[in-house]
């Protein structure tokens, strides 16, 4: 008898299929800010979440909550314009199922790209960061439960989550265009409130070097079902009691908005260079 995290995956793949045939190669979460950028791509089709049966659905302003298909040059690629977040209530699995279906539709890369605080007193708004690692705290793991053979081992590597010859390209196609990259740890903790100034300072002791609300457990799933993976995160401003203003969304969405143009260059350039 299936698993029903499995069974609800599939539903939802023979959802996607009825729909459309088109088979990417490379699959895009896009955070805030970028969600203009499924606007580029030579489309091919769009399926609102809604439309997708057992499909969670964003609650996050900003975030339009539909698959976008089609392609960034030669590359086919499938957008998940806006993601769905552990805190908004949702089972991890219902977190990690968009990119586990992304896979199954046949997308071997998974580009994952969010907004961040930074923890580096060195970071400023409106940076980008090359994540090299991550760091998990308190969102569950994703694997937690049966396992599900069909999609991976039950103890997957994670040595080595963010592919080094992706994140290769990712910095040579930096450098070619002259897009500054910083590079660093990223933890992700559940939110929805922003982090204490304690909390920061253990983070900061910790390794990290940006914070956000999403990515890693999207990550661990990937790699579970073999996915190589990348990922850039917008730091968009700095995290709580490195300075003396409050932290609002508000904030975080007008730097993204306004670090758009180059971040949407380097994932361009990046696809491009991966295939």
């Amino acid at each position: 008898m299936r698993d029903p995290v499995e069974s609800r995956l599939f539903r939802c793949l023979d959802c996607v299929r009825e729909k459309t045939g088109f088979v990417p190669k490379a699959a895009l979460v896009l955070g805030s800010g970028l969600g203009s950028y499924a606007d580029s791509l030579r489309l091919e089709a769009e399926i609102p979440y809604e439309e997708i049966e057992g499909f969670p659905v964003s609650t996050v302003p900003g975030h339009a909550g539909k698959f976008i298909f089609g392609y960034v040059d030669h590359v086919p690629v499938v957008c998940m314009k806006g993601r769905v977040h552990y805190y908004e209530g949702y089972p991890i699995s219902d977190v990690v199922l968009p990119v586990r279906l992304m896979r199954l539709l046949g997308a071997e890369i998974l580009f994952l790209t969010n907004a961040s605080g930074g923890i580096r007193e060195d970071f400023r708004a409106g940076d980008l960061m090359l994540i090299t690692d991550h760091v998990s705290c308190f969102a569950p793991n994703p694997l937690i439960g049966p396992n599900l053979e069909s999609l991976g081992t039950r103890f997957p590597d994670m040595s080595r989550v963010y592919d080094r010859e992706l994140s290769a390209v990712i910095r040579e196609k930096a450098a070619a265009f002259g897009i500054p990259l910083r590079e660093g740890v990223y933890v992700q903790l559940t939110g929805p409130s922003f982090e204490t100034p304690a909390e920061i300072r253990l983070l900061r002791a910790l390794g990290c070097d940006a914070v956000g609300m999403s990515t890693a457990v999207e990550a661990i799933a990937a790699r579970h079902m073999g996915m190589r993976v990348c990922g850039v995160s917008c730091v968009c401003n700095l995290a709580a009691g490195m300075t003396r203003e409050p932290l609002s969304h508000q904030e975080v969405q007008a730097a993204a908005d306004q670090a758009a143009p180059r971040f949407e260059r380097l994932v361009t350039e990046s696809l491009k260079g991966f295939f």
